[in-house]
């Protein structure tokens, strides 16, 4: 008899037909996916789950999993997920690394040039109907090339960043509690400062941290009053890494020049604050958005999920300390 898997919400068809060639799946296919309750009720019976960032894996749902082996996130965040609970259940985890490194990073650096340039305003000039003739200071706005660069951040995401910022000739500064390997701080000419030296200098600054306790409103008012008041913060990260209400009014007030922000502190809900704003590009978190990426990670989930079901080691697990743990036993 095959494993059983639940998929809780729809992802590419691709990898529904890779899980079908190895059990039998129980698939949500819609957006909406499954509420918690739902989520426990459709579980029943289920070895597997490929889960994403709505679904919320908390202690409590944890402790009432029984017979689960894997929860596979269609995500390289695992905020969602009580790992160490999850570790204690039995339960392996696993997310989705690596293979959307470059495509986030693409879209970090759009939000920065299109909130530097003023592109979606441009656009929206354009489309109403008010431009009547060509001006010298129609729509104008910040250099990117040569300017300075702050990143919160400098683990996978962050360096696909900087190595992009080396390409417009930026001077480079990064804040992280893990120093940068040495050959990547010299390949990219990068600056490791304090966190306040960073705000106070950078240009620009981009956050890619993982969310954590740690990290949680990691920008708030008192760090947006450190920043020049011709900054631009770009958000790809999480929501929650910014304090959006202290965002908006940084903008509103004038405290920093613009803001590109993907990710919301409650999504899909956006503070209203943000909506009145011309300096701010909002986009609906689309950052690893692209064909080709959200494709893999869909496949990059399944195959985390089979092979767990088949008694391998997942490729990008998050407790391999479980794992070892369980081939010993088995070993013994």
């Amino acid at each position: 008899m095959k494993p059983s898997v639940l998929v809780t919400k729809r992802i590419f068809p691709e990898a529904i037909a890779f899980l079908k060639e190895h059990c039998e799946v129980d698939y949500e296919e819609t957006d909406d996916g499954l509420p918690n309750d739902q989520l426990l009720d459709r579980l029943r019976g289920k070895q597997a789950i490929l889960a994403q960032l709505t679904n919320k894996f908390t202690p409590e749902v944890i402790d009432s999993l029984d017979g689960l082996k894997i929860i596979a996130n269609v995500a390289v965040g695992f905020d969602n997920i009580d790992v160490p609970a999850a570790t204690r259940k039995g339960i392996l985890v696993s997310n989705t690394p690596d293979v959307l490194t470059d495509t986030t990073a693409d879209f970090a650096f759009a939000l920065l040039l299109a909130a530097a340039r003023r592109v979606v305003e441009g656009h929206q000039y354009l489309h109403a109907g008010l431009w009547r003739k060509w001006s010298i200071d129609l729509l104008v706005g910040h250099d990117v090339h040569h300017r300075t660069l702050g990143i919160f951040g400098m683990g996978r995401i962050g360096q696909a960043v900087a190595r992009r910022a080396r390409g417009f000739s930026m001077r480079i500064l990064y804040y992280d509690p893990v120093r940068a390997p040495e050959a990547i701080s010299r390949e990219l000419e990068l600056e490791l400062v304090s966190k306040d030296q960073l705000l106070r200098e950078a240009d620009f600054v981009s956050l890619h941290v993982p969310l954590s306790e740690g990290t949680r409103k990691l920008i708030g008012e008192p760090e947006l009053m450190l920043m020049k008041k011709s900054a631009i913060l770009v958000n790809t990260s999480r929501g929650p890494v910014a304090d959006e209400a202290a965002v908006a009014k940084a903008l509103d007030e004038g405290w920093i020049a613009g803001a590109g922000l993907d990710v919301f502190e409650n999504e899909p809900k956006v503070h209203p604050g943000l909506l009145k704003l011309t300096n701010v590009v909002l986009t609906p978190h689309i950052a690893s958005a692209s064909i080709d990426t959200r494709r893999e990670m869909s496949m990059l989930a399944a195959r985390n999920a089979v092979a767990a079901l088949e008694g391998r080691r997942p490729p990008t697990l998050l407790n391999p300390q479980l794992w070892d743990s369980l081939s010993s036993s088995k070993g013994a």
